[in-house]
């Protein structure tokens, strides 16, 4: 919704704990049916977001829609490292997100737009009036019965995800695209109804320059924070359809009973994720490409599953790998992007 800038405010380890308790309470108050449409799979209504149809079974970047490369890029390389530590410690506020927004038939992906908005904070008030998890407007919560004082429930996060579900659910009403929807969400369905009426389009890359600079910039970071945690870094939703890809296509360790006694006498096997490239990682260690393929198979179709894979290194390039690490996930991520 919008209601101005936001800036991430820092949590403690104190407020982390007692905010994951809380919302671990609340989820074992939810119940929800597993029937609607899980978006994880085919991402319906996404269609702006991807080249083609999404096709679960093969990588998620290489599907990324182009326009979105560049923009994803530089917020990769400002924002991975805390994305990266949000999916470890805000794993108890996405498993409430997943649990009430599929009660109203809203992808899991949406939860993002919490990311955006106010960083998964509970207490965040922006200069606008806007509170809570999702940045919800006094007047959104009073038309959907929340109170909005002494206590202020937009900072509930059960009870302000059904109320942002719902306005997410109306627009999508309106619109019948996911990225539209946090468009109308951050400028208004007004001014998105605007844009569609100026270019006959409702395609977000066709209206964007209709739309207010700072709506155009919140969709972009929801597109980037979507690739970061599904797509980068080893944390792609697990589908059903992509585990069973993995099983059937992953041999595991290296292929450990193929390598001679000398070869494994003088390497290791180190468990990583994330959206490592072979030939990346064999440039920067001065490791035969051959070799590293040879001993571990399948490297990157798992990792592009968002699975650890045990890759094998020799002893003496595992150390240095070790301290390379993030300058190696973040060169392989520009080859992949660069290379669609």
């Amino acid at each position: 919704m919008k209601k101005g800038s936001y800036t991430p405010p820092k949590k403690n380890k104190m407020s982390l704990l007692l905010q994951a308790l809380l919302v671990g309470y609340c989820l074992l108050n939810i119940g929800y049916s597993q029937t609607q449409k899980d978006s994880t799979t085919d991402k319906f209504g996404f269609k702006s977001l991807f080249k083609n149809k999404f096709d679960a079974s093969k990588p998620y970047a290489a599907q990324l829609n182009p326009r979105a490369v560049s923009f994803v890029q530089e917020y990769m390389r400002k924002h991975t490292k805390s994305l990266e530590k949000m999916k470890l410690w805000g794993k108890p506020y996405f498993d409430l997100y997943d649990a009430v927004l599929v009660q109203y038939g809203v992808p899991k992906e949406m939860k993002y737009l919490s990311v955006i908005e106010s960083n998964l904070g509970a207490g965040v008030v922006s200069w606008a009036g806007a509170a809570g998890p999702w940045q919800i407007m006094d007047f959104e919560a009073k038309r959907f019965g929340l109170s909005v004082r002494n206590p202020d429930e937009r900072m509930d996060y059960n009870k302000s995800t059904h109320v942002a579900a719902k306005i997410m659910r109306e627009l999508f009403a309106q619109f019948n695209d996911w990225l539209l929807v946090v468009a109308g969400y951050n400028g208004g369905a007004g001014r998105v109804k605007q844009a569609i009426r100026k270019t006959g389009s409702r395609d977000f890359w066709q209206l964007q320059y209709h739309l207010p600079e700072e709506t155009r910039n919140h969709v972009k970071k929801f597109i980037a924070t979507h690739y970061v945690m599904e797509g980068g870094g080893g944390w792609t939703t697990m589908t059903a359809a992509e585990t069973k890809y993995q099983k059937e296509n992953t041999p595991q360790n290296g292929n450990a009973s193929l390598l001679s006694e000398e070869e494994l006498a003088n390497s290791t096997v180190m468990n990583i994720s994330g959206r490592y490239q072979s030939l990346v990682i064999a440039n920067e260690l001065s490791l035969d490409i051959q070799q590293f393929n040879k001993w571990n198979p399948g490297f990157e179709k798992a990792l592009s599953s968002g699975k650890e894979y045990a890759m094998r290194l020799p002893k003496d390039k595992a150390v240095l790998f070790e301290a390379k690490k993030q300058q190696l996930l973040a060169a392989s991520l520009r080859s992949l992007l660069q290379n669609f």
